[in-house]
């Protein structure tokens, strides 16, 4: 009694379990779709080119030696390839999606070649398409891709404080003890300016140094979200998915503009999962601790605590002092001692404040042929603290737009239509589009649990009003001085 194609393909399946690891076995033999046996030549269905390229780069003897096995010493194994259109992939064969059939001698020593295809059907990423990313997804060759990261960024440079040094500690862990720390992911929050960036790819950095042959990617949550939308263009949502579940370590900057990308967040889910459960490192930064967030899923922020929540918070006079030193030195400027206890003193708000002040006083002394005395830091940082602030947050914004009306920033997420509350949200959303860098999405989901529609049309109102409505513009300038000029 002959075999059918399911009945010889699982008994493939039962050696194969036994002989890869349990992971490997789920993510590349589980998706396989056994089609039809003929004689010797079993034909199975994979989902994307990229798929039947890594089986054929990391499974061609196993493969061989069990279909030898199933099947006889003739043994052949023909592949067939579905394109993804954007739907789910169906469980037979459907006329006008088969991109290519494969066929190759069952003796896995001898050479193979795939046919050439045509370009528009291999689904991958390439140099020639820029937006997604400088690497490429090779096929039977070995993956080497760009890690993204900043060379300056060490853990080294990163100067230690109380402030951060959780955060340090537990980066400095993940690089002692990789794949085997239960800070899994290691989540950064904190202010803009006060070394999320620096610390996360310092991290990366490590690792790289530690793990030459580890995968490792920095990539912001807006050149994921560029890239995932270009992919899903192309057809080549799969791929794409492929390619980050194969890294070691994924880094991610400002997860918080993920906010009201539904279908984004869905595929950083999945990819999430896989990275995971496999014991590869996610490290993530935001501007705000994960209970915090809005415009995220619940099922994605739970899973953002699921290991280590680290906070950077405002460093303290010695770490300011301390990060004025090692700026000093790494740069090779001579700066007096008292010049830089007044800097640490005066500038207080976030270290990327500090770093700019003491550029800026350098600056000065350069140009004008000037040392470097208290009197010139006191006369520079006088300009500098009055400047406007325009590295604004969010939560800022609420509370002075708030403040100015004298309501509670909870009102503005109700439905209520009372002129006042609509004034106060629509200027809300007004300042918090030209004075911060946050996407409409976020703005809209912080700020009222709105969509990016309404935040458009909130400031093209406020827009016009100003042109007409004098007490309006009174308000606006009113709040505007205090967002601004704040201390």
């Amino acid at each position: 009694m002959e075999l059918s194609a399911q009945e010889i393909w699982n008994k493939c399946l039962n050696c194969i379990k036994d002989n890869v690891p349990a992971q490997s076995y789920k993510t590349w033999f589980v998706p396989i779709i056994p089609l039809k046996v003929d004689k010797n030549l079993l034909t199975i269905q994979v989902p994307s080119p990229f798929f039947y390229e890594y089986i054929e780069e990391q499974y061609i003897d196993i493969l061989s030696k069990v279909l030898k096995h199933t099947l006889g010493p003739d043994a052949k194994l023909e592949y067939r390839i579905l394109v993804d259109s954007g739907k789910k992939t169906p469980s037979r064969p459907v006329p006008g999606r088969v991109t290519g059939t494969y066929t190759f001698p069952g003796n896995a020593q001898q050479p193979y070649t795939a046919p050439q295809q045509q370009p528009q059907q291999q689904p991958h990423f390439s140099p020639q398409q820029p937006q997604l990313g400088p690497y490429i997804i090779p096929g039977i060759k070995k993956i080497n891709i760009n890690p993204q990261l900043n060379p300056n960024y060490t853990i080294d440079n990163f100067v230690e404080g109380e402030c951060n040094r959780l955060g340090r500690c537990a980066g400095e862990a993940i690089v002692a003890q990789l794949s085997r720390t239960p800070y899994n992911p290691l989540l950064i929050h904190g202010d803009s300016g006060l070394g999320k960036t620096h610390l996360a790819q310092a991290i990366g950095n490590s690792i790289k140094n530690t793990y030459p042959d580890k995968l490792v990617l920095y990539v912001s949550a807006n050149k994921f979200q560029t890239q995932y939308c270009d992919a899903v263009r192309s057809n080549n949502r799969n791929d794409f998915i492929h390619f980050y579940q194969m890294l070691d370590v994924l880094i991610i900057d400002d997860v918080q503009e993920f906010a009201g990308k539904q279908s984004t967040q869905d595929t950083f889910f999945h990819i999430f999962n896989q990275l995971q459960q496999s014991g590869k490192q996610i490290i993530l930064t935001c501007d705000k601790d994960p209970s915090e967030l809005k415009g995220l899923s619940k099922r994605l922020l739970s899973r953002f605590k699921w290991g280590l929540v680290a906070e950077i918070k405002v460093p303290d006079f010695p770490t300011r002092l301390n990060i004025l030193r090692k700026k000093a030195y790494n740069d090779g400027m001579d700066i007096p001692e008292d010049v830089l206890e007044f800097i640490a003193q005066t500038v207080v708000s976030n270290v990327r404040e500090l770093e700019g002040a003491l550029i800026s006083i350098l600056a000065q002394s350069t140009l004008n042929h000037k040392e470097i005395t208290l009197d010139l830091a006191r006369s520079i940082l006088e300009k500098i603290i009055r400047k406007p602030k325009y590295d604004l947050t969010l939560d800022y914004i609420l509370k002075v737009v708030c403040g100015y009306f004298k309501m509670n920033p909870d009102v503005l997420n109700t439905k209520s239509r009372k002129r006042e509350i609509v004034q106060a949200r629509q200027l809300a959303m007004y300042f918090a589009k030209n004075l911060t860098n946050s996407s409409l999405a976020v703005i809209g989901a912080q700020i009222g649990n709105r969509d990016h529609s309404t935040v458009l049309h909130a400031c093209k109102t406020v827009a016009d009003l100003l042109q007409t409505d004098k007490q309006l513009k009174a308000i606006y300038d009113e709040i505007e001085t205090k967002l601004k000029y704040a201390n």
